[in-house]
């Protein structure tokens, strides 16, 4: 069992309450972490330790902060077996959690390098004598909330890129995945970032609204970003405004797949299948959508059915897919399927359920008048619709209230690059899965999956403040 402490100002201690709660091994029950749970008071210790933290992290040079998330890099990938072993928490394969440290390394050497492109400009100036620039600068302390479902790389992308920009951080782990989230402290506080400069922090469920409140709340933090879904997105969203903070927002998805009528149809079931169930389709561009043209639906669909009925989700080890994050979570999603069942759609695999197990499901012939249309069901479970020509499909595609990523398959490169750009999403892949990340690439939605992008280039706007400097250079004409 992990014994989950806060790290606040370098040092892992107790909650000052002394609360703990517990997280639970999702196939069995059985108790994997005792955590300690942050109080209110923890939650200002934390943004107070960041906040002291600052002005020395801000006021190193760039090749040693470069050096130092370098080290971190190295930390965290020779910590690969143990993060492996936190896959329990959530129930994920330790592939997963294996695959989540090897993209999260990979984002602290993109940030690395990334110290030394935040960069101004001079702006010619019509004032005489006026030499004009434009600075960024860090902005303080940044406040990450990041989620269970792939925890090492959201919690990092949380936390990289503001380092990077000479900021200070908090991190508000996941309930359902607190001790892998402290283990990321841990390996930053190793690398000898500093202490201070990444604090995180771990709550109850029920604490959650009122600590993140609180977190927004103080003065000290100057950004937020948050990961998770749209209903409690709109919540941090609401606060921040609140507060006049910035904050990105990187929400749902149901991610379309567009099949083309030339379509190179293996490439598109392969492409499908690990789309929409890798990591029990708890991804925010697991594809949900499986958006076809009619020409070549039914081959697609006997194709794909085959593909579907031999993946097998069951104990990690014994299965290519793991567990939901609970049994709530499959009772919810069962709710949807069967709602789609009980409305006319046809099931071609799959739905089987066995406590938060459940069994991969592909439905045909979905119409907009059945849930599973038109909500997110975060599980294993993709849609088949029907449309006739490029336009049809595309239509399908956009009526959607969310906009994460999305991907087009056609053997006619330039016609399905025409259609990417009149998709909207803020994520589109020609021939390739909707499911797919890189720590450079700037990653975000439109509609109700946020806004805002992670990535590099594109989070140094979010992360710095853009700076209006004179410096005037002889005497200057004033009209009174």
């Amino acid at each position: 069992m992990f014994q989950v402490p806060l790290l606040i100002d370098g040092i892992a201690r107790s909650a000052s309450s002394g609360a703990v709660f517990e997280r639970h091994n999702p196939f069995n029950g059985d108790t994997v972490s005792r955590v300690a749970a942050a109080s209110l008071e923890d939650a200002d210790a934390a943004v107070g330790a960041a906040h002291r933290a600052f002005p020395a992290w801000a006021g190193l040079g760039p090749a040693e902060r470069r050096v130092r998330l370098l080290t971190a890099a190295q930390l965290l990938e020779a910590r690969r077996d143990r993060f492996m072993a936190m896959a329990v928490e959530t129930g994920a394969t330790a592939d997963w959690y294996g695959f989540n440290v090897k993209l999260a390394a990979n984002m602290l050497r993109d940030a690395a390098g990334m110290t030394t492109q935040i960069k101004g400009e001079v702006i010619p100036s019509d004032v005489p004598g006026s030499f004009a620039m434009a600075l960024r600068q860090p902005v303080g302390v940044v406040l990450g909330i990041a989620p269970w479902n792939a925890p090492i790389i959201l919690a990092m992308r949380a936390i990289a890129m503001p380092l990077a920009c000479g900021n200070t951080v908090v991190l508000k782990g996941s309930e359902n995945s607190p001790a892998t989230h402290a283990l990321i402290g841990e390996v930053l506080q190793e690398a000898g970032l500093g202490d201070g400069v990444v604090n995180v922090i771990n709550n109850t469920p029920e604490d959650a609204p009122a600590i993140v409140e609180r977190l927004i709340a103080n003065p000290a933090v100057r950004r937020i970003n948050f990961t998770g879904s749209t209903h409690v997105g709109r919540i941090i969203g609401q606060l921040a405004a609140r507060h006049l903070k910035p904050v990105i927002l990187e929400l749902g998805g149901k991610a379309p797949l567009l099949v083309l009528d030339d379509a190179d149809l293996d490439q598109a079931v392969a492409a499908s299948a690990f789309g929409a169930y890798f990591n029990q389709g708890q991804i925010c561009m697991s594809t949900e959508r499986l958006i076809v043209d009619e020409r070549i639906a039914d081959d697609y669909a006997a194709r794909l059915a085959r593909k579907v009925a031999s993946l097998k989700a069951g104990f990690p080890g014994e299965a290519v897919l793991g567990s939901l994050i609970d049994t709530r979570s499959g009772e919810r999603i069962m709710a949807l399927v069967q709602d789609a069942l009980d409305k006319g759609a046809v099931l071609l695999a799959g739905g089987e359920i066995n406590g938060s197990v459940m069994q991969p499901v592909l439905l045909d012939h979905v119409t907009s008048e059945m849930r599973l249309y038109r909500e997110e069901s975060f599980g294993p479970v993709a849609v088949l619709l029907r449309g006739r020509g490029d336009e049809a499909l595309l239509h399908l595609a956009n009526d959607s209230e969310f906009g994460l990523s999305s991907a087009i398959f056609s053997r006619d490169v330039s016609r399905a690059l025409v259609l990417a750009q009149r998709v909207e999403s803020g994520i589109c892949h020609i021939n390739g899965p909707t499911v797919h990340d890189e720590a450079p690439m700037p990653f975000g939605g439109v509609k109700s999956s946020g806004y805002g992008s992670f990535g590099s280039s594109a989070s140094i706007d979010h992360f710095t403040q853009l700076r209006w400097v004179t410096l005037q250079n002889g005497p200057r004409h004033y009209p009174i």
